[in-house]
């Protein structure tokens, strides 16, 4: 991520010079480096794949846009950090016999034992220790809402990102992350392409006619895929109890299991999205038919 960052800097800045940059994925000048590694090795790759007529190129992005997703970045490590402190606090606190329910309420469950000073059950040192938990749990939680203030804020001037969040399952993360990572949805031929770039497709391995098809390829940008699928499980939990509003989801349903179901709408959901940025409209449900 550093690196790729540092690439789109000094594009930027060479582009602001009056030169032409264009920036491609190592993966695709990996293939033609012969033999040995070294910088004249790299350099003659890269000007044998660039002129390739099939070469992609990478989208410069601007200092607005990595500013945006540094949102998205430093929001999705403060929710880690979050995660693994209250993960060590039940798990601390279930060495004594103290547990509570799942969720927020649970936390606070826990937080109250930890500070309550008459508890003579937990010893001194221990109640030192997680009470040090319990204060780094509430800075983050301050500024994770920070954060998501700031993101908030972001998707309210995004006319893209508010046609983005009418998309069933797209919510103002999801479509504000999705509005600063494509920068120019015409590099994409279709909305096929498009979610195939995110690797929501099956991975093939195919030869001699013969087809071989495994998991979602998995490429491109991990934290968009993770985003799409969430938003897609929570479709089909919505799904489940409205059936008359999902009919396709529910066929979809009755075949396959319901992880495979929630990667094909997170794969539909990414389609609609190009559309949604491509053709500048707004997400318009289909018409369900009525069932005689």
């Amino acid at each position: 991520m550093e690196a790729c960052a540092t690439a789109h800097h000094w594009a930027r800045e060479l582009t602001r010079l009056g030169h032409t940059v264009r920036l491609m994925p190592a993966s695709y000048v990996k293939a033609y480096v012969k033999r040995s590694k070294n910088d004249a090795a790299d350099a003659a790759a890269i000007c044998e794949a660039v002129t390739r007529p099939s070469m992609r190129f990478v989208p410069v992005k601007t200092a607005e846009q990595q500013a945006a997703l540094m949102l998205h970045r430093t929001r999705d490590l403060l929710i880690r950090q979050r995660t693994q402190l209250v993960n060590a606090l039940r798990a601390h606190l279930a060495d004594l016999g103290m547990v509570a329910a799942q969720g927020r309420d649970g936390v606070k469950e826990l937080a109250a034992i930890v500070f309550d000073e008459t508890n003579i059950s937990l010893p001194r040192p221990m109640r030192d220790a997680l009470q040090a938990l319990v204060a780094q749990l509430g800075a983050l939680r301050e500024q994770i809402d920070a954060l998501e203030r700031r993101i908030h804020a972001q998707h309210r001037a995004s006319d893209a990102s508010r046609r983005l969040e009418t998309i069933p399952g797209i919510g103002v993360i999801g479509a504000t992350a999705i509005a600063a990572t494509v920068t120019d949805p015409a590099v994409f031929r279709s909305g096929r392409e498009f979610a195939a770039w995110i690797g929501l497709v099956l991975r093939q391995n195919s030869s001699g006619g013969k087809e071989r098809l495994g998991g979602i390829s998995k490429q491109a940008d991990r934290y968009l895929r993770r985003l799409l699928i969430v938003g897609a499980t929570a479709v089909l939990r919505y799904a489940r109890s409205r059936p008359d509003k999902h009919p396709w989801l529910m066929r979809l349903l009755a075949r396959r299991p319901a992880k495979v179901a929630a990667v094909a709408l997170a794969n539909k959901m990414a389609r609609m999205a190009w559309a949604a940025l491509a053709r500048g409209e707004f997400y318009r449900a289909p018409v369900v038919a009525a069932t005689v």
